[in-house]
């Protein structure tokens, strides 16, 4: 009665015959407007290599309550962006007192976003059902807080079904 599935919990979804799309399109155009960044250029990568942010980082601090809803945002995107998880991730560690570089970091991501709000996961319907997982792992590698970074994928065929990145206490 109700048709096929096309809005989820701000996830946009496209059933096609031979697969379903699944993306947040809509959520980051609202995100560019909520943000300011509408007229703002956009980037090729999320985070900028050269940049090192930690939390002795000299600068302005910045208004706490923007800045966590702008990373908690980014998390929530994250669902249909794996792309962008470690880069959020990263700026999701200034939390307690973002500095103006924290920021600018963070709206590099939205940025980036900006460039290719149409991505978002493929699910075919046809395709191989074998189970393969990628990690990586980063032990003692930030220098901010001595903690590792660790990430997996998992693919069934060539669909990602899951995945997962995050810092560990040593």
């Amino acid at each position: 009665m109700m048709g096929k599935l096309t809005f989820f919990l701000g996830l946009q979804v496209k059933q096609l015959k031979d697969g379903t799309f699944i993306s947040q399109t809509k959520y980051t155009r609202d995100l560019m407007k909520k943000f300011g960044m509408e007229e703002k250029s956009s980037v090729k990568i999320p985070m900028n290599t050269s940049v090192k942010m930690d939390m002795g980082a000299d600068g302005k601090l910045v208004d706490q309550t923007r800045y966590r809803a702008l990373i908690g945002s980014l998390l929530y995107l994250t669902a249909s962006r794996p792309d962008i998880t470690f880069a959020v991730g990263v700026c999701a560690r200034f939390q307690s007192a973002p500095k103006e570089s924290h920021m600018t970091a963070s709206k590099r991501i939205l940025r980036y976003l900006k460039g290719c709000q149409e991505v978002g996961l493929w699910y075919p319907k046809e395709g191989g059902f074998k189970l393969i997982g990628y990690s990586d792992s980063d032990y003692d590698g930030c220098r901010v807080d001595r903690k590792s970074t660790s990430g997996t994928y998992q693919m069934l065929g060539n669909r990602l079904v899951s995945g997962l990145a995050r810092s560990k206490t040593q």
